[in-house]
C-alpha cells in the first residue's frame, strides 16, 4: 500500500547526512591515531600489554574509518552504494583481527606473562576515550541510519566498541593499581572479543542499519540492528 512505502530523505538531506558523516570519520581518525601513539607509548613505559592492546585496537578502528572515509568520499550516490560492500568487508575484517588480538592478549594476561606497572598517562587517555567515543559513534550511529548506510552504522559500532574496551582498560589499570586484581581486565577483555566477532558477523552480512530503503524492494536499506 502506498501509506507504507518509505521515501527516505530528500536528495539534499542525503548529501548533508554524507557530509556530517565525512566530518566524523575525519574526527574519529584524528582521535585514533593520536590514542594510538599515547596507549603504545605508555604501554611501552608502563610493560602493560593492556596498553599497548588498546593502542593497537586504535590502529584498527583507523582502519575502519578510513574505508568509510574512503566510501564516502566519493561524491555520487551510486558511487557510494558500489563501495559499500567492499566497506562492509573492510570493517568486518577489521572487527574480527580485533577480537583475535583481544582474545590472544587476554589469554596471554591471564597466563602470567608480567605484571605490569601502574600507569597514571594511561588512567588518563582511558577516561578521556569514555568521553570522547560515546559522542562520535552516536552522531554517526545517528547520520547512519538515516541515510541508510550500512557501512556507517557498522563503523559507529566499533567505535562504540571502542568505548567498551576504554572502560575495561581502565578498571583494569584501577584495579591494578588499588587492590591488584590483575584478572579483571583480561576477563572482560575475552566478552568484548565475543561482541567484536558478533559485530563483525553483522558487518559482514551488511546488518545494523534501520533507516528505510529507498526502493520498493527494500534491498539497499532494509537492515534493522
Amino acid at each position: 500500500m502506498a501509506a507504507e512505502i518509505s521515501i527516505g530523505p530528500s536528495p539534499a538531506r542525503r548529501d548533508a547526512l554524507a557530509r556530517r558523516i565525512r566530518l566524523l570519520v575525519a574526527a574519529t581518525i584524528t582521535y585514533n591515531v593520536i590514542e594510538a601513539v599515547a596507549a603504545i607509548t605508555a604501554g611501552t613505559i608502563a610493560s602493560s600489554t593492556a596498553l599497548i592492546g588498546f593502542g593497537l585496537d586504535s590502529v584498527v578502528e583507523v582502519s575502519s574509518a578510513a574505508a568509510v572515509a574512503w566510501q564516502f568520499s566519493a561524491r555520487d550516490r551510486a558511487v557510494r552504494e558500489v563501495r559499500e560492500k567492499v566497506t562492509l568487508r573492510i570493517i568486518a575484517v577489521s572487527f574480527f583481527a580485533l577480537a583475535a588480538y583481544v582474545a590472544v592478549d587476554a589469554v596471554r594476561a591471564l597466563a602470567g606473562t608480567g605484571e605490569a606497572e601502574p600507569s597514571v598517562p594511561g588512567i588518563v587517555l582511558a577516561a578521556l576515550s569514555l568521553l570522547v567515543m560515546p559522542f562520535l559513534s552516536a552522531a554517526q550511529r545517528r547520520a547512519g541510519r538515516e541515510l541508510g548506510s550500512a557501512s556507517a552504522v557498522a563503523d559507529s559500532k566499533q567505535t562504540l566498541l571502542c568505548t567498551y574496551l576504554s572502560a575495561v582498560l581502565l578498571a583494569g589499570l584501577i584495579l591494578n593499581a588499588t587492590v591488584g586484581w590483575a584478572w579483571a581486565d583480561p576477563i572482560a577483555a575475552l566478552v568484548i572479543a565475543a561482541v567484536a566477532v558478533k559485530e563483525g558477523r553483522d558487518a559482514w552480512q551488511g546488518k545494523g542499519c534501520c533507516a528505510p530503503a529507498p526502493a520498493p524492494s527494500g534491498d539497499a536499506g532494509g537492515c534493522c540492528g
